[in-house]
């Protein structure tokens, strides 16, 4: 069987809304044609927190009314997290039917691209067991958090390559007080998201096997009018 068919959109930085309504629409638009091609999102945010479906605002260290960048809940799972330039965001839309119907496994893969990304510039990613994402020298450099719905994914993961960190000490990041957020340049000074991105493209096509789909820009049904 020939591998699916997956549109790879690098957008550079893009507000957070705007990233999140394009994945409702391609959601949608597989939802109602399930023969339309799957997707990845690769980009970075300005500043924003975001909190999952059940996330607890007692992970704030601020007020929710008067926050000190963006902050919106969305129907991913998992608590709040931090975005800001130089994480790279990866949102994929995949349906998997084509790959398989367990979120769990999905998780691991998630993980498992990351941690193939960091092999490539001979970083040992690695997980801890029962807690989801990935880390590198005891710090937190990769947050992961997905939607499923119908078997279609959205949401996904973020990864810390050149980040001001300083935003994650106004959160409990995911929830989780006794581990701390890292980034890669701390450990590959001068590292940046455009040297990083394309390992992450290889990765993601070794662990979940797709044809890339790379010409044509951003698809027709997805709208830049945010309701």
């Amino acid at each position: 069987m020939a591998n699916p068919s997956c549109r790879l959109l690098s957008l550079g930085l893009v507000p957070y809304c705007q990233a999140w309504h394009y994945q409702r629409q391609w959601v949608r638009a597989k939802q109602g044609d399930r023969q339309r091609e799957d997707g990845l999102m690769l980009l970075e945010h300005p500043p924003v927190y975001t909190l999952g479906t059940g996330s607890q605002t007692k992970y704030l260290k601020f007020d929710p009314e008067h926050p000190p960048a963006e902050l919106w809940r969305t129907e991913r799972g998992g608590e709040v997290t931090y975005h800001c330039p130089g994480q790279l965001v990866g949102y994929p839309i995949l349906d998997l039917n084509h790959f398989q119907k367990d979120l769990h496994w999905y998780l691991r893969q998630l993980e498992e691209v990351l941690i193939v990304t960091l092999g490539k510039l001979d970083l040992p990613g690695e997980r801890i067991p029962g807690l989801t994402g990935v880390w590198l020298g005891g710090h937190k450099v990769a947050a992961i958090a997905i939607k499923v719905s119908g078997w279609i994914t959205c949401h996904g993961f973020a990864l810390n390559i050149c980040p001001d960190l300083a935003g994650f000490s106004q959160i409990v990041p995911c929830g989780i007080g006794d581990r701390p957020v890292g980034s890669l340049n701390q450990f590959l000074p001068g590292l940046t998201v455009d040297v990083v991105q394309p390992l992450v493209i290889q990765a993601f096509a070794e662990v979940f096997p797709v044809t890339w789909l790379t010409t044509g820009g951003v698809p027709p049904w997805l709208s830049d009018d945010v309701a």
